[in-house]
């Protein structure tokens, strides 16, 4: 039970660290949000490699550790991952933060964590603050199923793009965006998936931190550009239940300017209903 007894040791003193590469999750905001672990694996490892040493350097510094700092971040090479793999494989230990939040998640670090396991060499992760589930958690919406897709793309046509292929998934879908493109992303949102729940999360642990709920429309019909860094959580389409004459109209209607597979993708999002069974609807309407 010693590994679950934080109270036998003094936190934060050195400690003997096992040779690896450690996965260590960092504040998102507050400072407070660092496990006791996280501090004795940075503590007691030879080097820490992170994205800024500027940004990781001033994380040190507000708990007393003075450690190592060394990049890596999505320019390094491949030289940089042999040079990481060859230290541990010299029974060094190592260990990998993001600026903010937990190491790999739309940070850099699978292509590390790959060429560690095919090395062979130890890899553990030190969980720990992450703004995909806090924001999850507080969007008010389900989380028995969700998907995360990282960051939107910062061009209208790529957005579409995304929001079209995952158009009828039955799943809460969860993004990172910033403030001066959230607007743009919405509309870009409510024109493909029409009408969702919606949640905006923003500076999630800081002394500003908000949460706005509704659905697209409603939040942008009272749209004030937000500031700070958002995760932005909507939910799968809204079934609406229409009958089979409902559903015929609004294919005919959407046949006027769209074509057959445009159409039944249109009333897809209003209804839930499948694309293929539409799209055949369609064409029989439409012959």
């Amino acid at each position: 039970m010693d590994d679950l007894e934080p109270t036998q040791k003094e936190i934060g003193t050195p400690q003997a660290i096992v040779s690896g590469l450690y996965l260590v999750a960092t504040p998102i905001g507050n400072l407070r949000d660092i496990t006791l672990r996280a501090l004795d694996v940075m503590v007691g490892v030879d080097v820490v490699y992170c994205e800024d040493t500027r940004v990781s350097g001033k994380l040190l510094q507000a708990y007393g550790i003075k450690k190592k700092l060394a990049v890596y971040n999505d320019h390094s090479s491949d030289g940089v991952r042999k040079k990481i793999i060859e230290s541990i494989e010299q029974g060094q230990s190592v260990a990998l933060i993001s600026d903010a939040g937990t190491p790999l998640i739309s940070d850099p670090g699978y292509k590390l964590v790959r060429d560690c396991l095919a090395a062979r060499v130890n890899v553990t992760s030190l969980p720990g603050a992450n703004a995909v589930l806090a924001g999850l958690q507080l969007s008010g919406l389900p989380s028995d199923t969700f998907t995360f897709h990282g960051f939107l793309p910062s061009k209208s046509r790529a957005r579409k793009k995304v929001f079209e292929q995952w158009q009828n998934v039955q799943t809460t879908h969860v993004f990172y965006e910033t403030g001066p493109r959230l607007e743009a992303a919405l509309k870009d949102c409510l024109e493909i998936w029409r009408n969702r729940e919606v949640s905006v999360v923003r500076e999630l642990t800081k002394r500003f931190e908000e949460i706005k709920a509704g659905t697209i429309k409603g939040l942008l019909d009272s749209f004030e550009k937000p500031k700070g860094e958002i995760v932005l959580v909507i939910g799968a389409p809204l079934e609406v239940e229409m009958s089979d004459v409902d559903i015929d109209g609004a294919l005919r209607d959407a046949l006027k300017i769209m074509s057959v597979k445009e159409a039944a993708a249109h009333v897809s999002g209003i209804t839930g209903k499948p694309k293929k069974e539409l799209y055949a609807r369609a064409l029989d309407l439409k012959s």
